[in-house]
This record gives structure tokens, sequence and C-alpha cells, in this order.
């Protein structure tokens, strides 16, 4: 028996057969083909992150600042440098005082209660270093020794009562001189050379006219006690408003 050798046809072409050709507007692009166009955005991008910085850093250059106080100041109070804070606001800040100001208002007085971070105008001070004097109203100097005035001291804004306490026994009773008077200025003297704990302050308080001569002759014969109230109690006599 002999045996003939016999060829199988391909399948190659039924394997294509079911595959549609791939024409050439809808071939898909090859990676290679895709890494220019993103690169190019990578650039655009880049551009873009360097333009918006640059802009950031121009309008800070020209940001322009202004004064505001750090924390809340009575009315009457004299500004101190440590009281003024630097701060940029946005709208309109024509009527806020340039930072570049700021040192010209240390030691003037509050002529309005100013909350913290709140920015200043020039109506919010006087226009020195002197505290105006209402109508009706005196300020008198006192010197006040440890125990006639509170161990923490006593600060430019607060509000106190003004006693005068028996010199001796025959005196009676300690007396009112004022329900409520403004504290517009004051400074610690003690001796802080020594070790002795004896504290001395100065204070200028603001009284009612017709009770400047009672205070001050307490305060002549040492016999005048401060006694700190709450900040909004109602002032015998309130301090001038005026300002620019």
């Amino acid at each position: 028996m002999s045996l003939s050798s016999s060829s199988r046809p391909t399948d190659t072409g039924s394997r294509n057969a079911g595959k549609s050709p791939v024409s050439g507007p809808h071939r898909l692009p090859s990676t290679r083909e895709r890494r220019p166009a993103l690169a190019a955005l990578a650039v655009i991008l880049i551009l873009l992150g360097a333009a918006g910085s640059a802009l950031i850093a121009l309008r800070s250059g020209d940001r322009e600042y202004f004064v505001a106080v750090r924390t809340d100041i009575p009315q009457g109070k004299k500004l101190a440098e440590n009281d003024l804070a630097r701060a940029s606001f946005a709208g309109d800040t024509k009527a806020l005082v340039p930072w570049s100001e700021a040192k010209s208002y240390v030691g003037r007085y509050a002529t309005t209660k100013l909350f913290q971070n709140q920015p200043i105008t020039r109506k919010n001070f006087t226009d020195s270093d002197k505290p105006e004097i209402p109508a009706g109203g005196a300020l008198v100097g006192l010197s006040l020794e440890q125990g006639k005035l509170p161990s923490d001291g006593i600060d430019g804004g607060d509000i106190v009562r003004v006693i005068r306490v028996p010199v001796n026994n025959s005196e009676g009773a300690p007396v009112v001189l004022v329900n409520a008077a403004l504290v517009t200025a004051s400074e610690d003297k003690s001796d802080k050379k020594t070790t002795t704990t004896d504290k001395t302050e100065e204070a200028t308080i603001l009284v009612p006219a017709d009770k400047a001569a009672p205070v001050g002759g307490a305060a002549a014969t040492k016999s005048v006690v401060l006694v700190k109230l709450p900040p909004n109690t109602k002032l015998d006599i309130a301090p001038a408003t005026g300002g620019r």
C-alpha cells in the first residue's frame, strides 16, 4: 500500500475573514505620534503657571497696608505702639490711615471705642497727644500708692470709682467723689531698682468740673482710692469725641 502526501489549505483567510480592513482616516494615533501633543500641552501649562506667579508677585509688591488695632481700645485710652497692627483691606480704603503714618498716632487718645482688628480712621483719635477736655469736664492727676488701687494697676481707658477714705477715725466713713471716671493716662512709677513690693502709679482721670476740687484735695492728702469698674459702665462725663 502506498501513501500519498497531501497539503492542507491554510486557515489564514478564515481568520481574517471576520475582520474589516483598517482604513487610513480611522486609524488611532500611535504612542509616538501622541508624545509631541502632550509635550506641547505641558509647556503651555508651565507658561500659564509662571505667568500667574508673576502676576501675584506684582500685585503683592503693589499692596497697600493700613493701620488697625491689635486689641480692643476703649474710648479715651492713650494709644501705645504695641496697640497697632498692620493689615490690608479691600474695598473703599480712602478714609483709612496708611501704615506709613502709624507712628504719628502713638500717644493720641481714642475718641470712640475700637474693636480688635478694626481699621482706624483719622476721626477715631484726637489730633494731638493731648487729651481733649469736654465742656464741663476737668483732668485731675493722682499719685497712688499700694493699697489705693488694684494690685494689677490701672491703664488708660479703664473706668474707675473715686473714693475718699478717712485719714483718721474722726473723719467718718469713706465718701464716693466720682461714681465713674475715665482714666486717660497712667504710668507705673515703682522703683525697679529696689526689691520692695510697694507699688506707686500716677494716673490722670477725667471728672466733672465741679468734682475737680474735692478729688484734687483728696489726692493732695493721699486719701484717694480707685476702684476699677466694668468697661461698659456709664461715665459721669464722657470724653470729647472730636477729631479730624
